[in-house]
């Protein structure tokens, strides 16, 4: 006689994955309405895509957090609800690009914005989960969609991209495979929070499994978060993409992995596995260094802008080092400042995009393409200047708060050598991002035709670049308003 299998929908916790669902569903209906009417506009899709966005923005901002569910792999705690609204609203602001767009055919296709919506799913399943299968299926879900959007461009440099991304991309699922499995091995659990109270007090501590273990996923998440070394692969892949997109994969695929990183490193620290920080502060040290030295000698602006994302992403790793609640709190508050000035900057070269390498044979952005930007378009070089100098962390504008609260963080906990060492590679970031303000006002135009800086700067461009570079300038308002909840978020996750 067979047993009776029962169903509980109660373990399925439907609100926990309602989120990824929406998106999923909205992705769905998007592909159908693609084959019904292959008639419909690229207006049509990205409003429905900004509309999935926000109603999952909605959604997010409703719960409370705290609960499990889809059979305990899906946790919804304050950081995770924290990075998904990152995300949401990151990616709504670069979706509404796709308005503006009028040369890139890859935002003509129907097929990029459902990709986009997986994807953004894959990382919304990344962030809320702190099971290891579900983490690296929501990797793959959103890396093999990452990877369609940068080839969807279809030019010899996109294909370039997408073929080194997925190539790279594939190195570090298989070591996230290999590490996960490590960890059973040794442990007999794929949960982080149960790996991390089995480690603790026992003689697993000293186990080689368990150093090749951390030792694997510790390279696998830096391929996805570029650190030295393994950041190789970045600067084609930036330069291969279209610009807008290119700032997106230095921000969104970014968050979900350090929340990952915390997750993990975090229960690995706490669980007495005390190496894991030493090698932690030499990559986060090694990686905001080499990379603001490579971004100095760089030629063109989306490559400095590509290497100091690498720095940017040292800083963030800091806070992971440091382990202290002021640090994970620093690191949201970094991310928030972060998203608008970056995304911002890379917009500002999408508006500068022409087909014709007038400036350089070789590079599309080179610095002396923005000389005498303030006499041809004086808009556009103000706000590039509030972007540079808000990346820059020169106050009052908006990384500069992320930098002093990470840095005030490390001295706190007794990490004065770090924060000194934060210190000095925020004055050497100096250098090159100022040295694109020198150029947009001290410098003479080498070609003056204001129409190569016009032609891409539509009335939607506008107010998307106005409202970043607001918020660059109004953010020690920002602060003082989401400072409490992010704070009030992090206690909650126990962080």
């Amino acid at each position: 006689m067979l047993n009776k299998v029962v169903f509980d929908l109660d373990k399925l916790n439907l609100a926990s994955i309602a989120p990824m669902a929406l998106l999923i569903a909205f992705a769905v209906a998007i592909i159908c309405l693609s084959v019904i009417n292959k008639n419909l506009s690229k207006k049509f899709y990205t409003s429905i895509s900004i509309l999935a966005l926000l109603l999952d923005f909605g959604l997010v901002s409703g719960y409370s957090g705290g609960f499990r569910g889809f059979f305990n792999l899906l946790l919804v705690d304050g950081v995770a609800i924290l990075s998904m609204l990152i995300i949401l609203l990151a990616s709504a602001f670069f979706i509404a690009l796709a308005l503006c767009a009028k040369e890139y055919e890859e935002y003509e296709k129907p097929e990029f914005y459902a990709l986009f919506l997986f994807m953004i799913a894959g990382y919304q399943f990344m962030v809320s989960s702190d099971s290891l299968i579900l983490i690296f299926v929501g990797l793959e879900t959103s890396s093999l969609a990452l990877y369609t959007l940068i080839a969807l461009r279809n030019n010899n440099f996109a294909v370039e991209a997408a073929l080194k991304y997925f190539t790279m991309g594939a190195l570090s699922a298989g070591f996230f495979a290999f590490g996960g499995a490590m960890f059973y091995l040794v442990t007999g659990s794929v949960e982080i929070h149960a790996i991390a109270s089995i480690i603790k007090g026992s003689s697993i501590q000293e186990s080689m499994s368990l150093y090749v273990a951390c030792l694997l996923l510790i390279a696998s998440i830096g391929f996805k978060i570029s650190l030295i070394p393994f950041h190789t692969w970045l600067t084609d892949v930036y330069e291969g993409s279209n610009a807008a997109l290119a700032g997106f994969i230095s921000i969104v695929p970014k968050v979900a992995a350090f929340v990952v990183a915390l997750r993990l490193f975090n229960a690995l620290m706490m669980s007495g596995v005390f190496w894991v920080e030493i090698v932690l502060y030499v990559i986060a040290v090694l990686t905001m260094s080499i990379a603001n030295v490579a971004a100095l000698v760089q030629k063109d602006v989306k490559r400095m802008l590509a290497f100091s994302s690498v720095s940017h992403a040292g800083f963030l790793l800091a806070a992971i080092v440091i382990g202290t609640t002021q640090a994970s709190v620093g690191l949201f508050l970094y991310w928030i400042m972060f998203v608008f000035a970056n995304l911002g900057a890379f917009t500002m070269l999408w508006v500068t995009h022409n087909n014709g390498k007038i400036w350089d044979d070789r590079f599309e952005y080179p610095y002396e393409k923005f000389s005498g930007l303030i006499k041809l378009a004086p808009c556009a070089a103000i706000m590039m200047a509030i972007f540079m100098l808000s990346l820059a962390g020169i106050p009052p504008f908006s990384v500069f708060w992320g930098k002093m609260y990470l840095m005030s963080a490390a001295v706190n906990s007794g990490f004065v050598i770090l924060a000194v060492i934060m210190a000095v590679n925020s004055a050497i970031a100096l250098y090159y991002y100022l040295r694109v303000v020198v150029e947009m006002f001290l410098k003479e135009p080498i070609v003056k035709d204001s129409k190569l800086y016009s032609e891409n700067l539509s009335n939607t461009l506008k107010y998307i670049l106005a409202l970043c570079a607001v918020l660059c300038v109004i953010a020690p308002i920002v602060v003082k308003f989401i400072l409490p909840q992010i704070y009030d978020m992090v206690i909650f996750s126990g962080f």
